[in-house]
């Protein structure tokens, strides 16, 4: 099995949460005053439900349009984090263009069985997944914005809960392995809960609150757990 086949095969349950989740997003749409197909080429160029949930929302409440740009970059700057972890793992042989391509593919799930790949990441395998992934966000999208409010906003919202439980499958077998893992994830749970619960804290957005739990996480696990990288032979 090649690196695109493979990531195909790992990328379908990405693709059933992705399809179930953005049900709700086409229905944000909807209510936004998107159309179908505007609504459709939101999720084909932003594989982002909090970004596009924040977009949905600037929309229908007529926001500037820097404000929904601003809104945008700082909900989706985390992104930049996790493709910048990914070029670690790519070879130098992998070209500009590829690296591009493959900073396009990066969602959080995507990210997550990329990371599990290997020492070395192929980008096709990121790609096989992506390809799988991105259409079914798309056609849950279309959906959604055809069924419009027929479901109950609730009941459809619901659906979503599937997509955190496959994202919380992704993190558990290497936290389970490393204590070092465990000990991080353990960490990120406390602080997004202290951030959420401290007033001061509170008024961060979610997407700023995100990158800075993951970079002074990270950057403290770097410094006092450093990986050890295995001498070269010869």
């Amino acid at each position: 099995m090649n690196s695109f086949t493979r990531g195909v095969k790992d990328g379908v349950p990405i693709a059933l949460g992705y399809l179930a989740v953005a049900v709700t997003l086409g229905i944000a749409a909807k209510n936004a005053g998107l159309s179908i197909l505007q609504a459709v080429i939101a999720s084909l160029s932003n594989n982002a439900s909090a970004g596009e949930f924040v977009g949905f929302t600037l929309i229908a409440a007529h926001a500037p349009i820097l404000e929904l740009v601003l809104m945008e970059a700082l909900t989706n700057a985390r992104y930049m984090l996790m493709s910048t972890a990914l070029s670690q793992k790519l070879t130098a042989k992998v070209s500009t263009a590829q690296r591009l391509m493959l900073g396009m593919c990066v969602t959080d799930e995507i990210f997550g069985i990329s990371v599990a790949y290997g020492d070395e990441l192929d980008p096709r395998y990121s790609y096989g997944a992506f390809a799988i992934a991105c259409p079914a966000w798309a056609l849950g999208t279309l959906i959604g914005a055809v069924l419009g409010s027929v479901l109950p906003l609730r009941a459809v919202s619901a659906l979503s809960v599937g997509l955190y439980g496959m994202f919380i499958a992704i993190f558990i077998p290497p936290a389970k392995a490393n204590p070092v893992v465990l000990g991080t994830v353990a960490l990120s749970f406390a602080l997004s809960w202290l951030f959420s619960a401290v007033p001061l804290l509170a008024r961060l957005s979610t997407g700023l609150t995100t990158i800075l739990l993951t970079v002074v996480i990270s950057l403290l696990a770097a410094i006092l757990f450093p990986v050890k990288e295995e001498a070269e032979n010869g």
